[in-house]
């Protein structure tokens, strides 16, 4: 295969992924319209956290890289794009961070959540963690069951894919060499933009950590264990869903860009100085007798480099 035929299938790879990315996303935010009969169109929720993910990779961006997801840490670490080493302390320091924050929003809402359900019910639990949804049938019933295990998988690994994807193309200064002080703008752009199109389900917890650890939280601030019971319609327990599929939707993600994005990059130019060979005059004007001053000897070294 000739240059020209490996460029042509390289572009036509990288549009046939630029081009499923976008139907994705418009096609799954049409579907929030319709099966939700409008309800789950952006909401505050989703805003709020697009804007959470924003402010967390720009606060933690410069010391950790914004490592605030354990799916990711680990997915970039199994393609060798972050040292093994430090994966467990940045996941431990993940669930620990996440657990902390919700306990103080308990704390925050203490008396609003006491008003509102004095004895504690998923509905409020699901602040917290997350749970297969509810939707309102085209005959107008209410179906709180509609979600099985399988399908609720399948939703975790292609959000968290899709969020690998955005977020390496996002970070690779060979791709559209976005601004670092941008970064966390787009990612927190691609995390409402997930909500926004694959939140139905289930809440779109895409993040072990923003799951599991309030899960925790909840277990043993009143809610009890109907947090770890709760499960889909086949009667499977939900906890686990969010816990391992974005850690396989992650895997996947990293992968499918670097197989189909990464590895086609023009390789960069490489760039070197000119080589100048001064003549004899040139090097003996700059000092007598062989001996030069410190000066002239980095002015020798810079016209010899």
């Amino acid at each position: 295969m000739n240059e020209s035929q490996a460029g042509t299938r390289h572009s036509a790879q990288s549009s046939c992924s630029r081009a499923s990315r976008c139907l994705i996303f418009g096609d799954a935010s049409v579907a929030q319209k319709v099966l939700t009969k409008d309800a789950n169109v952006t909401s505050l929720g989703q805003l709020g956290w697009g804007v959470a993910v924003t402010l967390g990779v720009l606060v933690s961006g410069g010391v950790s890289g914004g490592h605030i997801n354990p799916a990711v840490t680990v997915a970039m670490a199994v393609w060798g794009k972050h040292p093994w080493v430090k994966v467990p302390v940045y996941v431990i320091a993940q669930y620990l961070g996440a657990f902390m924050a919700s306990s103080m929003v308990y704390a925050v809402y203490l008396n609003a959540l006491d008003a509102f359900e004095p004895e504690r019910s998923l509905a409020t639990a699901g602040i917290f963690a997350t749970y297969p949804g509810a939707m309102t049938a085209s005959n107008g019933t209410l179906v709180t069951d509609f979600l099985s295990n399988g399908n609720g998988m399948g939703d975790q690994v292609v959000g968290t894919m899709l969020l690998l994807i955005c977020v390496c193309a996002i970070t690779d200064p060979r791709n559209m060499e976005v601004p670092k002080a941008l970064i966390p703008l787009f990612v927190g752009f691609t995390v409402l933009n997930i909500g926004v199109c694959f939140g139905f389900n289930c809440g779109y917890a895409i993040n072990p950590a923003r799951d599991l650890a309030p899960r925790f939280f909840t277990l043993i601030a009143g809610w009890g264990e109907q947090t770890f019971t709760a499960g889909t319609f086949d009667g499977i327990a939900w906890w686990w869903v969010p816990l391992v599929g974005p850690h396989i939707g992650a895997v996947m993600g990293v992968g499918i860009y670097l197989l189909l994005i990464e590895l086609h990059h023009p390789e960069a130019q490489e760039f070197s100085l000119p080589h100048v060979h001064p003549s004899q005059d040139t090097v003996a004007s700059l000092g007598t007798e062989g001996k030069y001053s410190s000066k002239n000897k980095i002015m020798v070294s810079l016209i010899l480099c």
